[in-house]
């Protein structure tokens, strides 16, 4: 295969799973196996393509986030009260993003070297899809997100800092801390999307610095490993996710108003049981 060719199929495998609770980093982290004849492709190029999903994110809750980022703003200068639900909504998008950022620098070594272990992969995707099923089959369903409090919000973001090993996913993490505490399936849905904003936009805005500065000799051999794809298969790879994502995010809020997760549940646990065969029979390496 053709590196560019790759990179559209780990494109289109990014837009489809980032906002299904499923984790795609897992997802490219083992197709990407089979395609790169057992290389990784790496923690940069997912951040980078998830920067075209976290574009649709964007795009489709646009008017939302220029509500929510307006009235908190204006809330700093007192020409909006800070009781406001958008004002305090970009507070606790704030108060979520913290612990992503504090963990994220302090592990950063482990997350693009050690946590990318396929074991890891599998195991996450077993224990944190039935702690997903388990949520969302016996937690409360009444909270919405004008019940949103800053306690919850610190969860919220804990949860979401979790999906910095590949197999938790973000929105199954943060999906799975909502209904935990009582949010119903949209609401915990549609504050996963909002939170992961400032986080992504972050992480991999960061990955296309470090790719433009280049690689520092004197850096751990994590952060100084090769790149796999170029800037135009990465390019590539991100628009398209983008385009994908665009349509999951519309057809995953249509469904959670009424179905349950436990399709995504047996999902998760029969890849990672399947994962955990084949490493355990050494047909992929982890």
């Amino acid at each position: 295969m053709t590196d560019l060719l790759t990179a559209i199929i780990l494109g289109i495998v990014q837009g489809l799973t980032e906002f299904l609770p499923i984790s795609s980093s897992a997802h490219l982290r083992i197709v990407g196996e089979f395609l790169l004849d057992g290389r990784d492709p790496g923690a940069a190029f997912t951040a980078i393509t998830q920067l075209g999903t976290e574009t649709a994110v964007l795009i489709y809750f646009w008017r939302d986030i220029v509500r929510i980022v307006g009235t908190w703003a204006k809330s700093l200068v007192g020409r909006a009260p800070r009781s406001d639900p958008d004002a305090r909504m970009g507070w606790f998008i704030i108060l979520g993003t913290i612990p992503i950022v504090v963990l994220g620098l302090l592990f950063q070594d482990d997350i693009e070297t050690t946590f990318r272990s396929l074991w890891f992969v599998a195991i996450s995707l077993i224990v944190f899809g039935i702690l997903l099923g388990v949520a969302d089959r016996f937690a409360a369903r009444t909270r919405t997100l004008d019940k949103l409090t800053f306690p919850h919000a610190v969860i919220y973001g804990l949860a979401q800092a979790a999906a910095l090993i590949p197999g938790v996913s973000r929105s199954g993490g943060t999906i799975t801390a909502g209904r935990l505490m009582g949010y119903d399936r949209p609401s915990a849905a549609r504050y996963s999307f909002l939170l992961a904003l400032p986080a992504v936009f972050g992480s991999g805005l960061y990955q296309v610095y470090k790719s433009v500065r280049g690689c520092d000799p004197s850096a751990t051999a994590g952060a100084c490993a090769p790149e796999v794809f170029g800037p135009v298969e990465t390019l590539v790879a991100t628009v398209i996710a983008g385009v994908i994502g665009f349509a999951v995010i519309h057809f995953f809020l249509r469904y959670v108003s009424k179905g349950s997760f436990l399709p995504f549940v047996i999902y998760r646990v029969l890849l990672g049981v399947v994962l955990l065969v084949l490493l355990g029979t050494g047909v992929v390496a982890a």
